[in-house]
């Protein structure tokens, strides 16, 4: 045997065939250890087939400080460009992945340590600034040490340089994804990389500012297991999503599909089953109405997403150190269209109920729409909610966290978007948590879902003193689809199955699909302020005994 043949995997020990190693993008077949990749490995896996089009930076300072450490700075630069064949750390590319053009810029870190200097920094500048000339995505691959110890405050500066270069992407309203490798610490971490849109991370890979032995030296504290590697930072709200290499060209397909500008030709033929008129409605005791709006097996916002056959791309987290299993959202694909999607979450099984927190949101829940719902702005897509939950989080560190300041932000965001906005009430929609992912141009509620200030037991066990009483603070609160469609408090009811959605889940997602394509092929033909304007004077008819705004 030839041993040549053969490498020991770094996670596990285990012995690999090279030549499988590499069919497998450097990934171990038995513990799914994720090897280094240099940047033009990374290249040929990501961009189609002679896509690829090298894009120059221009030139930057050379050795500013004259430093010298135990080797000369210019020496360890020879040295790595004669290692790597590279002029800096970061290579720049403009293709094609999977047919959609976008720019890619990609760290080296046989490079110095992936570390940045002014060069990189000139790099990523540049590699924002072609996407912004060709108005294309943005994908970043980081793997980086830190800042270039040995270009002083040359290299610090980089941080706020490229920065500045993603909040132009912003402005344009371009897609930018970061795929974090590992690893990615230091100024890297703490400027262009944790900036996108969307942060991607394989697994196992470690970022942060500070590294584990700096911190643990610093605060003299064991850190925990796992700490700073993607799957952590997924937990607490820092990445969208982990990963494995092989998925990741389908996944980039997906986003760079989903996050392109909407066809301004989109006009679906589908019919609209909303009941706009009350005297439509079945008519139900009202009791039996709040039973079904709670029933275990109606349809979730991620039921509804997979009977709809749609393209579906979860973004997750609040990025201050949460994620709420409550709240989902993501960008979806509706009938050709690309909206965001966000929803309430709860499930049909006491596991989930206790795992989705019984589809009561935190502050992380609202916050993370809140980023999404600036992402769909950004990007001029429509905004789809899906409502459904008790109400928001009542606990202890809700409150700690900042509830009421969460739910208020979402409700001042989603008022001011200038893209189109559909919500629809598919089950509860329990007082300010429900509302919060509610303030839409058009507020449709499922016939047998409710909509109210309180919970009917919550009123009863408040005003009549007993939970006894429920059934009668449930007709008083009004929380019925009639009795909203009566009062306009919603624009439209769209109808069930008969016996209610748990029965035929299928039918009840097909039907409230349809209700939102026909609201957005409505909606789309207004412009940004247009439709702002129109959801502010909608809400500003509540409450009063002026004649209501038609919709």
């Amino acid at each position: 045997m030839d041993l040549t043949d053969w490498l020991s995997c770094s996670g596990c020990g285990m012995l690999v065939y090279r030549k499988r190693f590499d069919r497998l993008s450097m990934v171990c077949p038995d513990c799914g250890k994720h090897g280094q990749l240099t940047a033009e490995q990374r290249l040929e896996r990501l961009l189609d087939a002679g896509s690829g089009t090298p894009v120059e930076p221009g030139p930057s300072v050379h050795d500013p400080l004259a430093f010298e450490d135990l080797v000369p700075y210019t020496d360890r630069l020879d040295a790595a460009r004669s290692r790597t064949g590279m002029d800096c750390a970061v290579r720049v590319v403009r293709g094609t992945v999977r047919g959609r053009g976008v720019v890619l810029a990609v760290m080296d870190f046989r490079y110095l340590g992936g570390s940045m200097g002014a060069a990189e920094g000139e790099a990523i500048v540049t590699a924002a600034e072609e996407a912004l000339k060709h108005r294309l995505p943005l994908v970043v691959v980081t793997a980086s040490g830190g800042a270039r110890m040995q270009e002083g405050a040359f290299s610090l500066l980089q941080m706020a340089r490229t920065s500045n270069a993603m909040a132009a992407l912003d402005e344009a309203g371009l897609l930018t994804i970061t795929l974090v490798t590992d690893p990615t610490y230091g100024g890297v971490a703490a400027s262009f990389s944790t900036l996108s849109d969307v942060i991607l991370a394989e697994p196992a890979a470690r970022m942060g500012f500070a590294g584990p032995r700096v911190i643990e030296q610093t605060i003299r504290q064991k850190l925990p297991e796992g700490f700073q590697t993607a799957e952590f930072l997924l937990d607490h709200g820092l990445l969208d999503g982990v990963v494995p290499r092989g998925e990741l060209p389908q996944v980039l397909e997906s986003l760079l599909a989903l996050g392109s500008p909407p066809d301004p030709e989109w006009a679906p033929e589908v019919t609209d089953p909303v009941i706009r008129e009350p005297e439509l409605l079945s008519r139900r005791p009202v009791e039996q109405v709040v039973g079904l709006a709670r029933d275990l097996g109606r349809p979730t916002a991620l039921d509804h997403v997979a009977a709809w056959g749609s393209e579906f791309v979860e973004l997750r987290g609040d990025r201050a150190g949460a994620d709420c299993p409550a709240v989902v959202g993501g960008l979806a694909e509706l009938e050709g269209l690309p909206v965001m999607l966000i929803g309430h979450q709860k499930g049909h099984t006491t596991q989930e109920l206790v795992r989705r927190d019984f589809g009561m949101p935190s502050p992380a829940g609202y916050r993370k729409a809140v980023r999404l719902m600036r992402l769909a702005a950004k990007l001029r897509v429509p905004v789809v909610t899906l409502v459904d939950t008790p109400g928001a989080h009542p606990g202890l560190e809700a409150e700690r966290h900042g509830q009421a300041h969460a739910i208020a932000e979402c409700l001042r965001v989603m008022g001011s978007l200038d893209v189109p906005v559909v919500s629809v009430i598919t089950g509860e929609g329990g007082s300010g948590g429900a509302l919060a992912l509610a303030v839409a141009d058009r507020l449709l509620l499922c016939e047998n879902a409710i909509f109210s200030v309180i919970s009917p037991e919550g009123c009863a066990a408040i005003l009549w003193r007993s939970g006894e009483a429920a059934p009668a603070a449930a007709a008083a609160l009004g929380v019925d689809a009639g009795t909203l469609l009566s009062n306009g408090i919603v624009d439209g009811v769209v109808p069930e199955p008969a016996g209610g959605a748990h029965r035929d889940p299928a039918v009840a997602s097909e039907l409230v699909r349809d209700a939102v394509v026909c609201a957005l092929r409505e909606l789309r033909e207004q412009d940004g302020a247009a439709l702002r304007e129109a959801r502010r004077r909608r809400l500003r008819w509540f409450g009063t005994y002026r004649e209501r705004v038609a919709v």
